[in-house]
């Protein structure tokens, strides 16, 4: 059967949408931009195959399409903005096969006015057609939340901003069919800018308990307890929890390097953000301390190395930083996590351990930096002789919590 869709990227925001069209029914290929990683199991990409789900090298198959999505990656690159060359390189691809009435949908992060600019240029120089005219063209921020079972591409509201309000028709036929709303933004730069707020939205709250939780540390206070009872306000108020940094693949921007404008809270979220790994070795190094022993030497064991609770997925997991820091004061360093069964570090491999409830008891500290459910936190809290818990995951007083 023909292919109705192309996603063009299969990486953290192509492999869901891909799921979520196939699992509605519509005929979808795959195309790679790059060396990817999903954070789909390979269970369920056996699942979407199954249903009829391929990917292609064949980019001439990228013509033949209704709809063709772009994901690709967009990480951040050397001037601290976002690197759009994979966007670009797709864009290219798509342009050199794309024939008229297609509509082409970019859903990968970028500063508010790509699509109507660099995008919109690129692939009508290249293709020679008109964008709204005869192709539609639109944007619709990702809406991905790896491992998240309550919130799925079927209930999640998608938005849609188009180049014309023909372009938002188009591509709202198109998302009507994997969810249950569609939301219309009034162009494509305010759907740009919903990605924008949305991601700069969860950093500066992270950022706000992650200085909060250093606060309470210093001034003996419980910041579990007060998050316990300030979430119970049932207005104007939303609970972010503290941990040892934040991973991912979408990052604060601050548009500095695309508009020529600070977003102030962004930057400064990134800014402490990026210092809980150093914080929490801080801290280690405290605990050791405190208990007659010195971080050099000392047998470390993490628990939980990806950036996301019950995945696989490592993308800037704090835990990288974590295990340098500590090696770099002389630490032996191992770990356990139950989706990653290699890690190296600094190009060597670190130690995982087998044992886990041993491993605990052999470490002089256990670090928990990430709370996979497969973890007995109770029992783990019994046999190591001395925990610190990053995730407020451990009963109270079981454990030392950030």
């Amino acid at each position: 059967m023909p292919a109705d869709l192309a996603v063009i990227g299969l990486g953290p925001y192509g492999l869901p949408l891909a799921q979520a069209a196939v699992a509605a029914g519509i005929p979808t290929i795959g195309y790679r931009t790059g060396p990817e990683e999903g954070s789909l199991s390979a269970a369920e990409q056996r699942r979407m195959l199954a249903q009829g789900f391929r990917t292609t090298a064949n980019a001439t198959e990228l013509g033949r399409v209704r709809t063709a999505v772009i994901c690709a990656p967009t990480p951040r690159g050397a001037d601290g903005g976002l690197d759009l060359g994979q966007v670009e390189t797709a864009a290219r691809t798509l342009a050199a096969r794309l024939r008229p009435h297609t509509t082409v949908i970019l859903e990968s992060p970028v500063p508010p006015g790509t699509t109507e600019g660099p995008l919109l240029r690129l692939l009508e120089s290249v293709s020679g057609l008109r964008a709204g005219h005869d192709f539609h063209l639109a944007y619709s921020p990702s809406r991905v939340d790896p491992g998240n079972r309550d919130h799925t591409p079927a209930n999640t509201p998608k938005v849609i901003g188009g180049l014309t309000p023909a372009c938002t028709e188009s591509a709202a036929a198109f998302y009507g069919r994997i969810t249950d709303k569609v939301v219309r933004a009034r162009g494509l730069r305010e759907a740009e800018t919903v990605q924008l707020l949305e991601t700069n939205f969860r950093h500066v709250n992270i950022a706000l308990v992650n200085e909060m939780a250093a606060l309470c540390h210093d001034l003996g206070i419980d910041l579990w307890d007060v998050l316990r009872c300030a979430e119970t306000k049932p207005f104007g108020f939303q609970a972010f929890r503290p941990g040892p940094g934040v991973g991912g693949h979408t990052v604060p921007q601050d548009l500095t390097a695309h508009a020529g404008r600070t977003l102030r809270m962004a930057e400064l979220a990134q800014e402490v953000n990026g210092r809980m790994p150093r914080y929490v070795v801080q801290r280690a190094a405290a605990l050791l301390n405190e208990h007659g022993k010195s971080a050099r030497g000392a047998r470390v064991l993490l628990l939980g190395v990806t950036y996301k609770p019950d995945l696989a997925d490592r993308q800037g997991s704090p835990a990288h930083e974590i295990a340098v820091r500590l090696m770099e004061l002389g630490a032996s360093v191992s770990y356990h996590d139950p989706y990653v069964p290699f890690w190296n570090v600094l190009d060597h491999p670190v130690p995982r351990a087998d044992s886990l409830y041993e491993a605990a008891a052999d470490a002089d500290l256990t670090i928990l930096l990430q709370h996979h459910r497969t973890y007995d936190l109770q029992g783990l809290s019994v046999k190591a002789q001395l925990m610190l818990d990053t995730r407020g995951a451990t009963p109270t007083g079981a454990a030392h919590r950030l």
